[in-house]
């Protein structure tokens, strides 16, 4: 495993219309089948230059179900930079305690503004966030940059041992690791599976799957402490043509026990994430 950090659904409809646009012009079932669903082609990321734009929505509950809140959080990140850097810029987030109102105008977070780095295993060290604020928000913009490099492990780093509707346990993440000095993460196991092809930006993309349950996850900061559990699973398309990632979705579900600087009692606390990645062309 290249990196160790790892951190959600899109449709899975299959590319009917280009299949059956195949099978018309002469190849039979079997043809079909032989060509597109026996092996994943031989692929190697694309390094050229992509933009994409991440939107995350958090919305918060207890655990009875009422509403308590909601965050949104959104960037455009860019890779393929000179010496494999990536970067972020107009990164927002927005807040409201309102369920069913738009969220208000977000506020722009200028420590992220061309934010540049590598990604590695260097971004869950400390030092990597050293011009980042103290406070909640930040953890906000970490894990766009956490969620975008476990988005590009589970696509590219191991592409070549999926085999068609077969789950493959992720061998190498597994265990605890600190994240960058704010706490502690746990996986269990994840797994990928490839789940057939369909189409995206004009592009036939194999869908890879992607879930990992029973996580643990415990933050030490300055106001907060919590202590829980992490479910999260998603998809991502790949363009079969052009090696990129075309799209991509995560869903997560984290129940918290939480502490509050000032508060006498502890909040239990479920939220649900929607995480969207989308290709800015």
């Amino acid at each position: 495993m290249k990196n160790q950090f790892y951190s959600v659904y899109a449709g899975l409809v299959l590319g009917l219309l280009i299949i059956l646009s195949t099978v018309g012009n002469g190849q039979s079932n079997k043809k079909v089948e032989k060509k597109y669903f026996k092996k994943l082609p031989e692929l190697q990321k694309n390094n050229a230059l992509q933009k994409y734009r991440m939107t995350a929505v958090y919305i918060n509950r207890d655990l009875y179900g009422k509403f308590t809140g909601k965050t949104m959080v959104s960037g455009d990140y860019t890779c393929g930079l000179p010496g494999d850097s990536s970067m972020w810029s107009n990164v927002y987030i927005s807040a409201s305690d309102n369920f069913s109102n738009p969220f208000p105008a977000g506020k722009k977070q200028e420590y992220m503004e061309n934010f540049r780095y590598v990604p590695s295993d260097k971004m869950i060290q400390e030092t990597a966030f050293k011009s980042f604020p103290k406070t909640v928000d930040n953890i906000f913009a970490r894990n766009l940059i956490w969620d975008m490099m476990s988005t590009d492990i589970f696509a590219w780093n191991y592409y070549d041992s999926l085999k068609l509707n077969v789950p493959y346990i992720i061998p190498d993440i597994k265990g605890e690791f600190s994240m960058a000095d704010i706490g502690n993460y746990s996986h269990n196991k994840i797994m990928l599976t490839w789940k057939g092809l369909t189409e995206s930006n004009g592009q036939l993309c194999a869908v890879i799957d992607f879930n990992a349950i029973d996580n643990k996850i415990e933050l030490t900061m300055d106001l907060i402490k919590s202590k829980g559990t992490e479910q999260y699973w998603g998809s991502i398309l790949i363009s079969l043509k052009t090696r990129t990632i075309e799209q991509a979705v995560m869903y997560s579900g984290t129940i918290q026990e939480i502490e509050v600087k000032g508060i006498k009692d502890k909040i239990l606390m479920k939220t649900i994430r929607e995480l969207n990645i989308d290709k800015i062309n």
